[in-house]
């Protein structure tokens, strides 16, 4: 999956969107004219006025009123169409000044893609921050969101590993640490970017995060982050194999979530008391064969979140008091083969958990939370799993 943008137009074409100055001033007279026309009916209405008398002579105080009154209409038409054109000549410096500030952002944003591209990893490093801070001040969402994929896009390139610290390969490995500390540190700040709340300054909630294909070797904290249908979150087909990865609290509320094909080797990777109320979250076809994932506590209350030919074959995955009370949990055609999975004193009271097409033994805790009250009635066991009929 890549990212998707979300329609829309920019800035920079609804500032360009404007009428010719013919058509506008008619409409604005008309508009004039009517709101004129309504407040004199309505002060006619007001005051009880029945007639105007046609016997009534027109004497010199009436004409100078006439005259005055002329004149304000004249004096108030000029200000009408002083207003028209200031008002165009505002909407056309914005105009301009977004079209500056793109070009400088097109700009910086070379020199630091430029940067990222260098031999040198402090180069890099350089590049990687000036793109962070170009992503701050983008002035569009669309250009805030380049910015971000071009960040993901470093961490999607080729994974070399470490040589080794043998003297004979001294060099590639600091070579190694150099170009890690630079991965490093864009997940870092993907992380503290991301856990800004959405809209206020530096926050990148709302734009989509592609990593999928990305070897996680390092920690990310993404705790307390919230997913809420502007903005994808994508690990399909990446490796943890160290580090931690902290969603602790993550609130996914809508939008979708992907670690399909996704291999968890090791490290750590930590759902706690995470929330899933209305996003799609695909685990299909991940493998479980070291580290830990914890979803200790997260509450499934809606959305969808699929463990379909999911692979449980080593590490520790624990559901331990995490609360299924809406949406759909399916686990159909898991394999549980030799991971520690625990849903010790999970509690099962409204999402439809279908475990039936899943094999292996059955997870630790799981029956008996089926079996504690309420009484799950839309949670489906695999036959193997069930006690023999007497």
């Amino acid at each position: 999956m890549t990212p998707s943008r979300k329609p829309g137009s920019t800035p920079t074409d609804r500032e360009l969107r404007l009428m010719r100055v013919g058509r506008v001033l008619t409409l604005a007279f008309a508009a004039a004219i009517l709101a004129a026309g309504g407040i004199f009916y309505g002060l006619v209405v007001l005051l009880g006025f029945k007639e105007i008398g046609t016997t009534t002579k027109l004497d010199t105080k009436t004409l100078f009123d006439m005259v005055k009154l002329s004149f304000g209409v004249v004096a108030g038409a000029g200000a009408l169409v002083a207003l028209v054109v200031a008002y165009r000549r505002q909407r056309v410096d914005e105009a301009g000044a977004h079209r500056e500030a793109t070009r400088l952002h097109t700009e910086r944003f070379s020199q630091a893609v430029d940067k990222l591209g260098s031999d040198s990893p402090a180069v890099r490093l350089g590049g990687v921050h000036a793109l962070a801070g170009l992503a701050d001040d983008a002035p569009t969402q669309d250009l805030r969101q380049s910015c971000i994929d071009v960040l993901c896009a470093y961490l999607q390139l080729p994974f070399i590993p470490d040589p080794g610290d043998d003297p004979s390969h001294q060099g590639e490995h600091h070579h190694y640490l150099a170009l890690r500390k630079v991965r490093h540190t864009i997940l870092h700040i993907i992380g503290d970017h991301y856990r800004r709340p959405e809209g206020t300054h530096r926050s990148w909630q709302g734009c989509d995060l592609d990593l999928s294909g990305v070897t996680i070797d390092g920690d990310m904290n993404l705790r307390g982050a919230a997913f809420s249908g502007s903005g994808d979150l994508n690990f399909d087909k990446a490796m943890f194999t160290s580090g931690t990865v902290n969603l602790s609290g993550t609130v996914f509320s809508g939008g979708e979530v992907w670690f399909g094909n996704t291999e968890f080797s090791g490290g750590k990777v930590n759902f706690a008391e995470a929330t899933f109320s209305g996003s799609l979250m695909n685990f299909t076809k991940a493998v479980f064969s070291g580290g830990e994932v914890n979803f200790g506590n997260a509450t499934f209350s809606g959305g969808l979140v699929f463990f379909s030919d999911t692979v449980f074959s080593g590490g520790e995955v624990n559901f331990g008091n995490a609360t299924f009370s809406g949406g759909l949990v399916f686990f159909g055609d898991a394999v549980f083969s030799g991971s520690e999975v625990n849903f010790a004193e999970a509690t099962f009271s409204g999402s439809e958990v279908d475990f039936r097409a899943a094999s292996g033994p059955i997870p630790d805790g799981l029956l008996a939370a089926v079996g504690t009250p309420p009484a799950p009635t839309t949670v489906a066991l695999s036959p193997a799993w069930l006690p023999p009929n007497p």
